[in-house]
């Protein structure tokens, strides 16, 4: 697979922008001896929000790892517009409840690809915690173990340690799932917010809800691209029939 980071922002007009963040051609990948994406076709617009559908086993998952560079393609180009690299926020249940990590602790992990694990902070790397907590509204949990924390909280430390890496693209795996409505609509707010500012931000979710929210949807099934578009376009009952009963 080849990996490229262009040197050219997105294209724009009258400075929205109306070229792709990320442009993913025939991409194989997976894990050994188990293949999940096949010849995956797809764009990745810049400055919105994009949803990731599809059942369990579709790929959402493998496809942020693979833009997160945590999971190598098999075959296939993915090309980035000019922009830092992305941020990934794993599923809450990827984070062990047993690491002894506060939630302050936890947000500073984003710093590490910009000053390295053993370097000591710098006064910019304060700052930019806590300007990321304070986003987040869990400045006030910085001194709680990050086992103790709710699901919604927790979520939010994640997205904030997501935040701390100052990208402008941020890819979030499943970051609703299980929470309770409030939490979902405070997260949802919060991720509409950081689209506002000029991030460009991926999730993959099971909320359909959620998903027609988003600027645009890819939806996935059985490792390949079955529709891209608006979700008003994408998320059709006729689509989301053939994808969650395949055949």
């Amino acid at each position: 697979m080849t990996i490229m980071f262009n040197n050219n922002p997105p294209e724009t007009h009258r400075g929205v922008a109306t070229g792709p963040r990320v442009r993913i051609t025939a991409l194989d990948a997976g894990y050994p001896g188990i293949p999940v994406l096949r010849q995956l076709t797809c764009d990745i617009p810049a400055l919105t929000m994009t949803a990731l559908v599809g059942p369990n086993g579709s790929g959402k998952s493998t496809l942020l790892g693979v833009l997160a560079g945590v999971i190598r393609g098999t075959a296939g180009e993915v090309r980035f517009a000019e922009g830092r690299p992305p941020a990934f926020v794993p599923q809450r249940g990827a984070v062990g409840d047993a690491l002894p990590l506060t939630a302050r602790q936890t947000v500073e992990m984003g710093r590490w690809g910009e000053r390295g694990l053993w370097r000591r902070q710098t006064r910019e790397d304060r700052a930019v915690v806590d300007s990321a907590m304070e986003r987040l509204a869990v400045a006030d949990l910085a001194g709680r173990q990050l086992g103790e924390l709710s699901g919604g909280q927790r979520q939010r430390v994640l997205i904030a340690q997501g935040l701390a890496q100052e990208s402008d693209l941020l890819l979030l795996d499943e970051p609703t799932t299980g929470l309770d409505p409030a939490s979902r609509e405070r997260i949802a707010t919060l991720l509409t917010g950081l689209v506002a500012d000029g991030t460009t931000v991926v999730q993959a979710t099971h909320d359909l809800e959620t998903a027609r929210t988003a600027g645009t949807c890819l939806l996935l099934g059985d490792g390949r691209l079955v529709e891209q578009g608006a979700p008003a376009r994408v998320l059709t009952p006729e689509a989301l029939s053939r994808t969650w009963q395949p055949g």
